[in-house]
């Protein structure tokens, strides 16, 4: 029985994943938590404490520039 295959004969832009499509966010607002484990972190009170004063400052723009 064939499988069914993508097609692959079109331009490697053609695949290329638009923009608005690759940002991570659900809608609800981003938690420290978010924001330590996005930034590669351990999650401890030090890098808790850093991710609720940059949250307050840049609000949920603080993940999004962390993420791709």
């Amino acid at each position: 029985m064939p499988t069914s295959q993508p097609d692959v004969s079109g331009s490697p832009e053609d695949r290329t994943t638009p923009d608005d499509l690759l940002h991570a966010r659900t809608g609800t607002e981003a938690s420290p938590e978010d924001l330590v484990l996005a930034s590669g972190k351990d999650i401890t009170p030090h890098t808790l404490e850093w991710a609720r004063r940059k949250l307050e400052a840049e609000g949920p723009a603080a993940l999004d520039k962390l993420l791709p």
